[in-house]
């Protein structure tokens, strides 16, 4: 990840060092322990993880990079039972993500939360209820929004260079690899598998289930669509310039390449429909999403974008690298290059957290409007429905099947969200 002015090591010599938690190491946590741990307006208070293995070299790279070793524990209630702990940033599989946010949010700290920040709609909404009965503040990792190239095409799309946005695309068009075939076993002896599960239905551990190999699994994550494609579907609906849930959603998607256990779509095609305020009656905007994760090509110049279709003229952009802006007849009128800023995230978050009147550039509705897309998608593809989606009540209304997938079974667990 490229940096800034708001670097790795950034922070004000006159700020107040912020203590901060990491539950999960893993993955993104590896860069969000990275980073954090090299700024001098942090402090990493603890290090949380369920793999006793990723949870000692958490630890080790905290006090190395800092000069101050963190607590360190498999168990997130010991982190937030910890007062002086103010900020947690959490990268768990996407099964955890809501459950422990909410429970951070309840226990009065502010919230960095990966993508996407709910595993299903209904939790969407409980996250934005624990959000404004706590009045902390909640970031979504997803990072396109406090980044200086990203927001600089939105600028253009809002200020008319384009012309009215009728249609938005994103895609994900990349190499993944197969997760082969497995059968149960015994977990080995330093991973915390039922504290992994957490409020998630309980199933035999299996060598392929982690690690970040989760998200291909109905119960734990999103599929790549939920992975990479949210950061692109996000960026895309923040371009459309629509508020809140589709009204219709089509996806056709299956399994077309790979032969193995993964659950969700390698090949993947939506359309969402949102009703345009003020416009003519019946006119709608769409948000197209397209996924081939066996591709050895790219799209547009870019495995991962979003496009964005004006009466004017064209943008497009790439999730790491810039856009170009193109008029009638595709002639190319300006350009940009640039790559992501995970850390300027982390500052707007932190600064946030400091600052009432700061809001974060990823909040908790943002974040659950782009989840909502990816998760009406995987619905629609995997009951082969055209989905009406009542955006007011969050239900889905002429399929009852679809609609009983808009929230989740859960095990008894002290992690289960009230109101599930």
């Amino acid at each position: 990840f490229s940096g800034s002015s708001a670097s790795a090591g950034g922070g004000a010599a006159d700020e107040r060092v912020l203590n901060l938690a990491l539950i999960g190491c893993g993955g993104m946590g590896g860069n969000h322990l990275s980073l954090l741990s090299q700024r001098r307006d942090v402090q990493l208070k603890w290090v949380c993880d369920v793999d006793a293995e990723r949870l000692a070299a958490a630890a080790k790279t905290v006090e190395l990079n800092s000069g101050k070793a963190p607590q360190a524990t498999d168990d997130l209630r010991r982190v937030l039972d910890d007062k002086s702990v103010e900020a947690v940033f959490i990268a768990t599989p996407d099964h955890w993500h809501a459950p422990a946010a909410i429970l951070a949010l309840n226990a009065g700290k502010h919230v960095y939360v990966e993508k996407p920040c709910c595993h299903n709609i209904r939790e969407g909404r409980l996250l934005a209820d624990a959000v404004a009965r706590s009045g902390k503040k909640l970031q979504v990792g997803t990072q396109s929004r406090s980044t200086e190239f990203v927001r600089a095409g939105i600028e253009r799309i809002r200020r008319g260079d384009i012309g009215e946005i009728l249609v938005a695309k994103a895609w994900n068009s990349q190499r993944r690899r197969a997760i082969g075939k497995t059968e149960p076993a015994d977990p080995p002896a330093h991973l915390n598998f039922d504290a992994w599960l957490g409020p998630a239905v309980a199933v035999p551990y299996r060598s392929n289930l982690l690690h970040g190999v989760w998200r291909w699994w109905y119960d734990f994550g999103c599929g790549d669509i939920g992975n990479d494609g949210v950061h692109d579907i996000d960026v895309a609906l923040w371009g459309l310039g629509v508020d809140g849930h589709p009204a219709r959603v089509a996806c056709l998607g299956g399994k077309s390449v790979f032969d193995d256990d993964q659950q969700y779509p390698d090949t993947q095609y939506s359309i969402c429909e949102y009703p345009t305020a003020g416009s003519p009656a019946g006119r709608t905007k769409q948000l197209i999403f397209e996924q081939r994760i066996w591709s050895p090509y790219v799209q547009e110049g870019y495995e991962n974008g979003a496009a964005f279709y004006g009466t004017e003229g064209l943008l497009v952009m790439g999730h790491t690298k810039g856009w170009a802006l193109y008029g009638p007849r595709n002639k190319l009128i300006e350009e940009q290059t640039g790559g992501m800023d995970l850390p300027a995230h982390h500052t707007n978050f932190l600064t946030a957290v400091r600052q009432p009147e700061t809001r974060t550039n990823a909040d908790v509705d943002a974040g659950r409007f782009s989840a909502t897309i990816v998760h009406l998608s995987n619905i629609a593809a995997r009951t082969g429905a055209v989905l009406q989606f009542d955006a007011e009540r969050e239900v889905i209304t002429n399929h009852e099947a679809a609609n009983s997938l808009v929230r989740r079974q859960y095990r008894p667990h002290w992690a289960v969200p009230a109101g599930v």
